[in-house]
């Protein structure tokens, strides 16, 4: 298999972290976060993204693990608190691949990062309308992508490391690295406008209550 040069945004979570060993195994990595030195982008500031390929040219494939969605209850949204939402997972990323489109060597690939909204999750109304915008956006901008592109979605789902460490209990989590098998199915294979799921579960408690709060909840949030 060639090597490729693969970007990770987002390199310091749960699952970036686990995205980049899994791909470091085969790939050369190079690792971007929001506060990382020397390397940071803000997806919420489109000309932080410019700067990274600026600084980083010829990469062979993108994926962004960064972008995140809080959990609040429908009738505490305000017009400025929804736009803000969907601006830091829907918009953010699709700003990240309309560059990508012209800065990517050709046939490299964008992988995305959505979430599960098959379930009902309190407080999750805003994470639903971005990440099911999200899949909706790849599925339609994949086939006008140039020089054979590929853009693609993860939805991962609970994080097993992330329920664990918030003490949350319920279906179990799909691990990290498996959740970054996803991540590497989509790189390095050659499907485009496709969501990959992880097969978990949508819901989950505290031991000591039937639901969690909105603090814990947006912290693990499968919608995220």
């Amino acid at each position: 298999m060639k090597r490729w040069k693969v970007m990770v945004i987002g390199a310091g979570g749960t699952i970036g972290r686990a995205v980049v060993a899994e791909l470091g195994e085969r790939h050369e990595v190079i690792a971007v976060s929001r506060h990382g030195t020397p390397l940071c982008v803000d997806l919420d500031a489109p000309a932080t993204i410019d700067a990274l390929f600026d600084a980083v040219p010829d990469i062979d494939a993108i994926v962004s693990t960064a972008a995140s969605v809080p959990l609040a209850p429908f009738g505490t949204l305000s017009d400025g608190g929804l736009a803000r939402a969907l601006h830091a997972k829907l918009f953010g990323q699709i700003a990240l691949l309309q560059r990508a489109a012209t800065r990517l060597r050709e046939g490299g690939s964008v992988t995305l990062t959505g979430g599960r909204f098959d379930g009902v999750l309190p407080g999750g109304s805003a994470g639903a309308l971005a990440n099911s915008g999200l899949e909706a956006f790849v599925a339609q901008a994949a086939p006008e992508l140039p020089r054979g592109l590929r853009v693609n979605v993860v939805a991962p789902g609970w994080v097993q490391e992330t329920l664990d460490a918030l003490g949350l209990q319920g279906p179990k989590g799909t691990p990290a690295r498996e959740v970054a098998r996803l991540y590497t199915t989509a790189v390095e294979g050659t499907m485009s406008g496709q969501a990959l799921h992880a097969l978990t579960g949508c819901q989950a408690s505290r031991a000591t209550s039937n639901s969690p709060n909105s603090a814990t909840a947006a912290a693990a949030n499968p919608i995220q």
